[in-house]
């Protein structure tokens, strides 16, 4: 009963840290790799791989609820009226291009990348390296003037070179947010409207990504298994909500520079930590 318990707490405390690290540009999977370092999952291997990327469906479902009505393209009236919103179908169409470079690079190099490339090394390496990326961006960005002010003013061309970026974070300790925001940012575009695309483009990866990940464990669950995702998945999403509200209200006031720093010496912690242990 006890055991039982303890694995309830750490599958809290995991949903916890994915709600904050999913949407802040500092690296989910890195974090819940580093986490579970410390605080291992009685669970299987496959298990955990597979808990690591579900349970990020919490975090989408919160940002599919605070901005539902920019995400969803159909608006009701009285007398059973429809109106199509072009403008949002557009935005999807985007995301759609945008999601290809993603997707034609875990296909193909996913299992590969898991093999050689989830060490705490990488993770420290990617967390430092990009954490110097956002500094050296948001410096560059101060003598600039945006050229892409919303979400309707990105092109496809655009989405496709965040896409591009996106592929970066293949390698954990990079953040997905994190590389398709840098990458954003470089061509010019807000940083609101750069958050607000990650946060479109977040949907279709992480569905796709759950899905993989599912097919690939199996249905097998035991009722211990399913309570632990269930528990993990719930807090990520109640986390997520403010975490969410939080980066919207910080970015409309501040860069991307703070998240460098701590980024880098999280990462530099990590080094220290992983030669002397």
């Amino acid at each position: 009963m006890e055991s039982d318990f303890m694995e309830i707490l750490k599958a809290i405390f995991l949903g916890i840290v994915e709600g904050i690290t999913e949407w802040l540009p500092i690296s989910s999977t890195g974090h819940m790799l580093i986490v579970d370092e410390f605080l291992q999952l009685n669970a299987s291997e496959a298990f955990k791989e597979m808990f690591f990327v579900v349970i990020q469906l919490g975090a989408i479902l919160a940002v599919v609820i605070l901005f539902w009505d920019k995400m969803f393209p159909f608006q009701f009236h009285d007398r059973n009226k429809t109106v199509i919103k072009k403008e949002t179908f557009s935005v999807w169409f985007k995301v759609v291009i945008a999601c290809i470079p993603g997707a034609v690079v875990t296909i193909l190099f996913d299992d590969y990348i898991e093999k050689y490339f989830h060490t705490p090394a990488v993770i420290a390496a990617a967390l430092i390296i990009y954490g110097i990326a956002f500094i050296l961006v948001e410096r560059w960005n101060k003598n600039r003037t945006p050229n892409t002010n919303g979400l309707s003013d990105i092109t496809y061309q655009t989405a496709l070179m965040i896409g591009l970026f996106q592929v970066l974070s293949i390698i954990p300790g990079t953040s997905r947010s994190g590389a398709t925001i840098i990458g954003a940012l470089l061509i010019g575009v807000t940083r609101v409207a750069a958050a607000e695309f990650t946060f479109f483009l977040a949907v279709p990866v992480m569905f796709g990504l759950s899905a993989i990940k599912i097919l690939k464990f199996g249905f097998a669950f035991t009722s211990a298994e399913l309570l632990i995702l269930g528990i993990g998945t719930t807090v990520a999403f109640a986390v997520s909500i403010f975490v969410i509200k939080f980066l919207m209200s910080f970015i409309k006031k501040h860069d991307f520079t703070v998240f460098g720093w701590y980024r880098i010496v999280l990462g530099a912690i990590l080094l220290l930590y992983f030669k002397f242990k």
